[in-house]
């Protein structure tokens, strides 16, 4: 019974920590093959078509039976989180990166959670009480991290060698957009800022349609399936007329193009849109990307050594005011979300028990968790949280 209950209680926690551990992989692999030439519009359909490969027998096997009725609200939504993440996002934050270092991307990423914040609290996923001291933390938090970004953006100071690399920190795209010695120059800065910036919204808008598409078609693998096919066909229009005058680009080689594209496609894009699918439906939106620091601590150390970036003390302090911040968001929502024990999930409860607190007309509990003498339980939690049907 305890085991089952650490089990369950640990399970969200592993998988995120894995899903950040496969996107600090992708953001450097995607910036050497970023560096070497390759189109991000052109990056962005193959590694979505290497996901739609790899998915889609999964969705058809497993989900045979279990797959909802298909309507044409739901298409729609579909086609929205097909353009929203893989086309839109995807595309801003490469070309993001393309203008600063994969360091600096994985830093402003964690802008996500408080733009997640503020679209759960606008859809009313998410409650916030002024009164309540978990609730400030959630707003200040989420001011916190957007002034960290702000920090990192326009603040350089001195250049930090915290590792011995090679190459003096600088890309050979960082030099043809101008860069002095510290890596990226400002107008770099504030234009990759901008773009992943807008980016985090748009997969923000994902993450919270996503949340509430899986209420209406409950299978995580399928939609997984649809998001990338629809994010394919997607992409290539865009990609098609981004890259009309150029064809070669098209070109697939031994490279890091074709790892960049087989990585993230399967990693990035089959498995994390799945586990993002798992986790949401038991944690919600904001925990999923409450765990973005873990992937900048890995990408800058990685980066460091195999990209040769430099780190500058304004980015650094930046990056702690983001941490900082974010975490107060988590601290907010740690009493959010309380796992339910195993006696719940074998009862078959009702949907509509009473509040023990409430005034409302109570409905009489199951005999098996009434105690001897006929009593209800006192320590009935009122917060459980029903799987969704």
């Amino acid at each position: 019974m305890a085991m089952y209950m650490w089990i369950q209680k640990l399970k969200p926690f592993i998988l995120v920590v894995f899903l950040q551990l496969g996107l600090a992989g992708m953001d450097i692999i995607c910036k050497a093959a970023l560096n070497e030439g390759t189109s991000n519009y052109v990056l962005v359909v193959y590694r979505h078509a290497v996901a739609t490969i790899v998915v889609t027998p999964f969705a058809i096997i497993l989900n045979r039976t279990t797959r909802p009725k298909m309507t044409l609200p739901i298409f729609i939504r579909m086609m929205v989180l097909g353009l929203l993440e893989p086309v839109i996002d995807q595309n801003l934050y490469y070309l993001g990166m393309k203008h600063t270092t994969a360091t600096f991307g994985a830093a402003m990423a964690n802008i996500l959670p408080a733009i997640t914040f503020v679209m759960a609290c606008i859809m009313r996923l998410e409650k916030v009480k002024m009164r309540s001291i978990r609730s400030q933390a959630k707003v200040f938090g989420t001011f916190a991290t957007v002034t960290g970004a702000m920090i990192m953006t326009l603040v350089k100071g001195p250049v930090l060698q915290l590792f011995r690399t090679r190459g003096g920190g600088t890309t050979s795209n960082n030099i043809q957009n101008g860069s002095d010695s510290s890596g990226i120059s400002l107008q770099n800065s504030i234009k990759g800022s901008l773009m992943i910036a807008i980016g985090m919204f748009c997969q923000a808008c994902f993450v919270i349609l996503r949340a509430t598409t899986l209420k209406k078609y409950p299978t995580e693998i399928s939609l997984t399936a649809w998001i990338c096919f629809l994010g394919t066909v997607e992409g290539a229009v865009v990609a098609l007329v981004m890259e009309r005058a150029n064809t070669t680009v098209w070109s697939i080689h031994w490279d890091a193009k074709l790892l960049a594209a087989v990585y993230s496609g399967i990693v990035c894009s089959g498995v994390a849109y799945y586990i993002q699918g798992v986790v949401m439906k038991d944690r919600g939106p904001v925990f999923v990307t409450a765990f973005n620091p873990l992937s900048m601590v890995i990408v800058a150390v990685l980066s460091t050594f195999m990209l040769a970036e430099q780190l500058t003390l304004g980015r650094i302090i930046g990056a702690i005011v983001i941490v900082a911040g974010l975490y107060l968001v988590v601290w907010g929502k740690s009493k959010d979300y309380k796992l339910p024990s195993p006696v719940d999930e074998q009862s078959a409860l009702p949907t509509e028990l009473a509040d023990p607190e409430g005034i409302d007309e109570p409905m009489a509990l199951p005999t098996e968790l009434a105690d001897r003498g006929g009593n209800r339980m006192d320590n009935f939690s009122h917060e459980m949280i029903i799987a969704d049907e």
